[in-house]
């Protein structure tokens, strides 16, 4: 179930107006095929794009892993692209930058963590926050 600001946001997003770097993430279902989407933050750091779920392993995580590919919508513009997960010991400095623009949102959901920890605490808690690096398809 979506909260009233992610609710909020994910309507914004589907008329075009991103929030912060806000997208409709559409994935196809492992096992439907169909697609399926939720918001994300779309993170652009160091050149390069990711996608962090801040809620852990959930179905759009799971979905992704399986097809590697899905859209990122914002509006009526949909870019195809690929995803590769990264490894834990590549996420730390990923998880920072997204708990330094997201703290506010998505900061209840990592354990006291944020963009002040060190790569040690940060690398304590990457296996619970599957981070993937956007390529474009």
């Amino acid at each position: 179930m979506l909260s009233l600001s992610n609710r909020t946001v994910a309507a914004l997003t589907r008329a075009g107006l991103s929030v912060w770097g806000s997208r409709v993430l559409a994935v196809r279902g492992r096992k439907s095929g169909e697609w399926r989407t939720t918001p994300v933050n779309l993170l652009t750091h160091d050149g390069e794009r990711y996608l962090v779920a801040p809620r852990g392993h959930t179905q759009w995580v799971r979905n992704l892993r399986v097809t590697g590919t899905g859209e990122l919508r914002l509006g009526r513009r949909a870019e195809e692209f690929g995803a590769v997960e990264l490894v834990d010991t590549e996420k730390p400095e990923v998880l920072r930058a997204y708990l330094k623009r997201w703290k506010f949102e998505v900061g209840m959901f990592f354990q006291g963590v944020d963009a002040t920890a060190s790569d040690e605490e940060l690398l304590a808690i990457a296996p619970g926050y599957p981070v993937f690096r956007i390529n474009r398809a």
